[in-house]
């Protein structure tokens, strides 16, 4: 046991001393991997062509007409036509314009999604590093108490101490080894999610330490760079282009459509040929399109205000829970530092200054202010990730 607790922390240690943090290549492979992704990359590809469709012209009609003659002797008649249709939004580009505008929100949609995926898989992985941590410090402390039920459990057999005192320590070893086991399956929990999102392959993620990040010192500068790599912001704002292009595109198509071709008669001893054209004026197949396409840009606006409205009031709120979360983190952290009595407490018990129950009442405060501490900095750093959620689209 002591062999395995001695290569645990030579491996947290070395984790902790290269403070390297491996979210980013976790979130490289789930990008790569996840299977969601995937399915949406697939669906981007289809609404592209979906979009792309409808926006040509018409395809040209051929006509033939094999007419017989009654009485037959005035000889039979033999029409031949080719026309093709033509109309205004098409052929000055108004569709494709309208095409275009619609695969970038295409675009914009499948980057929020991948943007919320990469986000999920970010706090996973923020909580396998306080699991770690956590872990980290309870082999510590499994060592400390193993080595203290050891030692009396030589004294008992030299009647030093009673049994119940025995038994203390063997509570406290247990209760230790009990929290190590429901951590384990917390851990392992968290990397079976990783491994979801990783389109079902395994993630190794050991590292026990968050690295440097530090929170922006001036919201307002902060957030119009924030704002701007927005995908959800990005989306209503190209939405709004889409329903203007979709308002001229409607009042484009009110004009008329014109047919021109080339067209043939032929009858027995004469023929007859030229150019046909024709016109189509949209008298009712386009009502209320424009009135809708005008209601659709004032509702596009609308959900723009809105949108942008939420998104600061939420980045606000998260910023200022973020700023107290560190700051609570920062103040446990320094307190810890100094009042780690660990040292002090154990010899002050094996010299016999203080019980057994006064060493495990200190060290219980002891072992709660780190695991108050631990929980702080995970804290803060789930509502970072969720601040700077941007920065992942």
């Amino acid at each position: 046991m002591r062999t395995i607790i001695i290569t645990m922390l030579v491996l947290f240690a070395g984790i902790t001393l290269n403070a390297q943090n491996n979210i980013n290549p976790v979130l490289s492979s789930i990008e790569e991997n996840n299977t969601t992704l995937k399915a949406l990359r697939k669906q981007v590809e289809a609404d592209r062509l979906q979009n792309k469709t409808g926006i040509f012209l018409d395809d040209p009609e051929v006509g033939f007409n094999y007419l017989w003659a009654n009485p037959s002797n005035i000889g039979n008649r033999t029409d031949f036509s080719v026309s093709q249709t033509f109309d205004i939004p098409t052929i000055t580009g108004m569709k494709s314009r309208l095409a275009n505008g619609r695969n970038n929100l295409v675009e914009w949609q499948y980057k929020a999604d991948r943007m919320n995926i990469l986000l999920e898989a970010k706090q996973y992985c923020i909580e396998l590093i306080y699991y770690n941590s956590l872990l980290k410090e309870l082999y510590l402390r499994l060592e400390h108490a193993e080595t203290i039920a050891k030692g009396y459990k030589d004294r008992m057999d030299r009647g030093d101490v009673s049994i119940l005192e025995y038994n203390k320590v063997n509570l406290n070893l247990s209760t230790i080894q009990g929290e190590i086991s429901r951590m384990e399956v917390e851990r392992d929990a968290l990397l079976a999610q990783l491994k979801r999102l990783n389109g079902g392959i395994d993630v190794v993620f050991n590292d026990a330490d968050y690295g440097s990040r530090e929170l922006p010192l001036n919201f307002n500068d902060w957030y119009v760079q924030a704002e701007d790599k927005n995908p959800v912001l990005a989306y209503v704002r190209n939405e709004i282009e889409v329903s203007q292009k979709q308002v001229s595109l409607s009042k484009a198509m009110n004009l008329p459509k014109f047919t021109a071709g080339y067209m043939s008669e032929k009858v027995v001893g004469q023929r007859y040929q030229g150019v046909s054209l024709g016109i189509s004026i949209p008298l009712w197949s386009n009502k209320n399109q424009v009135k809708q396409a005008k209601a659709s840009v004032a509702a596009a606006q609308s959900r723009e205000a809105d949108t942008k409205q939420q998104f600061f009031s939420q980045l606000q709120i998260q910023y200022s829970k973020a700023m107290g979360l560190k700051t609570t983190a920062d103040k446990y952290r320094k307190s810890l530092a100094n009042v780690n009595n660990t040292i002090l407490l154990k010899k002050a018990l094996d010299a016999g200054e203080i019980s057994l129950l006064d060493y495990m009442v200190e060290m219980g405060l002891y072992y709660d202010n780190v695991n108050q501490t631990l929980a702080a900095e995970r804290d803060y750093q789930l509502a970072f990730a969720e601040l700077s959620a941007v920065e992942l689209y």
